[in-house]
């Protein structure tokens, strides 16, 4: 059974944008009511400092843990009702994401509704408005959607998920074909990442508003291979996954045999490889290099942010491009006019930076052209969601 939902990209971040909102302190303690009053946390102040809360009357110590890339700590102090405190700050206007470690035991805030979650719920989330907005804020613009789907994999015998973001144009100019961005969550992740921590559609909202983006729907897929359910037998691989472990292999076709087939059948697209991009964070982003540049027949455009498949410490291997795609160096000319763009991207502070810069180096060198960026940050979702702004408005002209 297929199952499509649709949601206004405004409101994907509704509760983080409440959160954001200046909170009432809590109630003062005392009487028969104070055991069940309620914690207010995170509170963003005017001045863009936070006060974080946390309930834990038996805790002999608990700390903030604040932030993504390069998490700080901050000791909490405890009142007479047991309620841990700290206040930060100020910080700049961003989306951060923090956790609490009580008594060594890390916790994500309870009176906060607003989390990171993947694979799991990793950390709860705060956001802090910026005058004027961010790029990546909800701003008084014209609003898509994210609809969300499952489909039926032929690749994986399994019904998998994806969310897909429609522009607004969409429903105005109801005879319009639009192109597509693929876009792949990282390791942990799900494929609600880029709608929600990565604020896609509100990053793309702004952009065509602005007329610096060429409306196009978003697609965003589970990065991780589906598994049978048990009883179901699983198609034979054609290829053994890499060595991060990744079937890219299964990955590439579904996308190419299950997930593009789908979203032609559902939207108003245009199919040629010239209006498909695809691009990726992190893992996503080796799946982006091992299925788009073995697939450059459907894609003229392709990014990756943050990989880790080019080695060290942090990466998967030995990246080997012809391997992937057989021939890639051997005529750079004729590689450089199928790629419309070639883009890499990555955090300042990432340990994956030195081995980003020498494999664009070593496509430098082969006459490859490259299109790359850096932006402050480390391997956090503040990196990629600056990445995506930056290489919306270059795709599909």
């Amino acid at each position: 059974m297929r199952r499509s939902i649709c949601v206004s990209t405004a409101l994907t971040v509704w509760a983080a944008v409440a959160a954001a909102q200046p909170a009432q302190p809590p109630a003062p303690a005392g009487g028969r009511g104070a055991a069940v009053r309620r914690v207010v946390s995170p509170e963003v102040l005017p001045d863009r400092r936070i006060t974080f809360r946390f309930t834990a009357p038996k805790a002999s110590e608990v700390v903030l843990r604040f932030s993504e890339g390069g998490p700080q700590s901050h000791p909490m102090v405890k009142d007479e009702n047991g309620v841990w405190s700290v206040t930060i700050g100020p910080v700049d206007p961003e989306v951060y994401t923090y956790s609490f470690l009580a008594d060594g035991v890390k916790a994500i805030d309870l009176a906060n509704p607003v989390a990171k979650v993947g694979a799991t719920i990793d950390a709860s989330v705060v956001e802090v408005p910026g005058t004027p907005p961010r790029f990546d804020q909800v701003q008084s613009v014209a609003h898509g959607s994210i609809n969300i789907h499952t489909y039926a994999s032929g690749a994986s015998n399994t019904q998998r998920g994806l969310f897909v973001y429609v522009p607004p144009d969409y429903y105005s100019q109801p005879a319009k074909r639009f192109p597509v961005l693929y876009l792949w969550h990282g390791g942990g992740g799900a494929e609600q990442d880029w709608s929600r921590d990565g604020r896609a559609g509100v990053i793309l909202d702004n952009l065509i508003a602005q007329k610096k983006s060429v409306p196009m729907l978003i697609v965003m897929p589970n990065n991780v291979p589906g598994t049978p359910a048990p009883g179901v037998a699983a198609p034979a691989p054609a290829a053994a996954p890499s060595p991060g472990g990744t079937n890219y292999d299964l990955l590439r076709r579904e996308l190419l045999g299950d997930i593009i087939p789908f979203v032609a059948k559902q939207y108003r697209t245009i199919e040629n490889r010239e209006s498909r991009a695809i691009a990726g964070l992190s893992a996503g982003g080796g799946t982006t290099m091992n299925v788009g540049l073995s697939s450059l027949d459907s894609f003229a455009w392709v990014a990756e942010f943050s990989s880790g498949m080019f080695g060290g410490t942090t990466g998967y291997g030995q990246f080997d491009i012809e391997k992937i795609s057989p021939g890639f160096y051997k005529d750079p000319a004729a590689t450089n006019k199928k790629l419309k763009l070639f883009y890499m991207s990555c955090g300042t502070d990432d340990p994956r930076m030195p081995f980003q810069k020498k494999a664009l180096e070593d496509f430098q060198s082969h006459g490859i052209q490259v299109t790359f960026a850096a932006f402050p940050g480390a391997h956090e979702w503040k990196v990629w969601r600056h990445s995506l702004a930056d290489l919306a408005p270059k795709l599909f002209h």
